[in-house]
């Protein structure tokens, strides 16, 4: 079977997720977090570690309480965005959207034809983000493939909507971006994974030096466009979610990169900061190092790796 027969496949159970009303699909998200805590799986371990990197200042007891709402968060945010990709998009905007804040604010970047970028974190419900800019006209999204073809091909297959153009995070990204700027087009940017060595620099996040992409800041003080963060935050306990844009400080396009990052991370953290457990301390942000620091990978050391007694 091809690839794309796999995805096609895939993306078939996927829309049979989409059919169940949305209380089984939090139930489900339920079990799976607890037995992402039940077996210290890779996600139940990584959120740990970065929770001690980010909070040192909480308590053991304090930090394992987020630790719980960040896992229980993320896994029901990964079947909801099951749900909302085999959804229509303006199905999914009109029920799940309840407040609306900002959204003049991009309109009136868009319309001025000196292109838009739009840093979201990964905060709340990027994807119902992504459905929502596509509902105000086209624009590129820069995504980095999985690794499975089929992988890839799911995400092309449930992400290509209308209005939605998917760009590699690659080499011709850059070009690719720049062009859609220049003709006055918009760019959605996830602003918080961590570059290849070299791609980036360093700069803090919740304390803690990351590297951090350069790519966003480079097309901002390049092309002269705007740069708005936005996001869906989750409000209440079920699927509800409310809709913020705002401008970025004039910093996040300073032409010294380092300032521009640290710009960009503070941005971030402000943004989690809002409700941490709704922010993905699943990935591994930190891996790589300060060259000359002596630091060590936080998550291959021995104490990561060994299971709480």
């Amino acid at each position: 079977m091809s690839a794309r027969s796999r995805a096609r496949f895939l993306v078939f159970l996927a829309g049979l997720l989409g059919r169940l009303p949305w209380p089984v699909v939090y139930r489900l998200g339920d079990l799976v977090a607890w037995a992402w805590r039940r077996g210290d799986v890779r996600e139940a371990r990584v959120a740990r570690r970065n929770l001690e990197l980010a909070f040192p200042e909480l308590s053991a007891d304090a930090r394992e309480t987020l630790r719980r709402q960040v896992l229980r968060t993320t896994a029901r945010q990964a079947l909801e965005t099951l749900k909302l990709w085999t959804r229509p998009p303006a199905h999914n905007l009109e029920r799940l959207l309840r407040e609306r804040h900002g959204e003049a604010l991009y309109d009136a970047a868009l319309a001025a034809g000196k292109g838009v970028i739009v840093a979201a974190p990964h905060f709340g419900n990027w994807e119902l983000l992504n459905q929502w800019l596509a509902s105000r006209g086209q624009i590129a999204i820069v995504y980095r493939p999985p690794e499975s073809a089929v992988g890839d091909e799911f995400l092309q297959a449930v992400r290509g909507v209308d209005n939605v153009r998917q760009v590699r995070a690659e080499g011709p990204a850059v070009r690719q971006l720049w062009k859609v700027l220049k003709d006055g087009g918009a760019v959605g940017i996830l602003p918080d994974q961590q570059p290849k060595a070299g791609d980036g620099e360093f700069a803090p996040f919740f304390g803690v030096q990351a590297l951090t992409m350069t790519l966003l800041s480079r097309l901002a003080e390049r092309t002269g466009a705007p740069v708005l963060l936005a996001w869906c935050e989750r409000i209440g306990d079920g699927p509800q979610f409310a809709l913020h844009v705002e401008p970025a400080p004039a910093a996040i396009a300073d032409a010294d990169p380092k300032v521009a990052v640290a710009c960009l991370n503070a941005e971030v953290e402000r943004i989690a900061r809002r409700a941490p457990a709704q922010y993905q301390w699943t990935y591994k942000r930190y891996t790589l190092r300060p060259p000359g620091s002596g630091e060590v990978n936080p998550y291959e050391t021995r104490e990561w790796a060994k299971r709480p007694a």
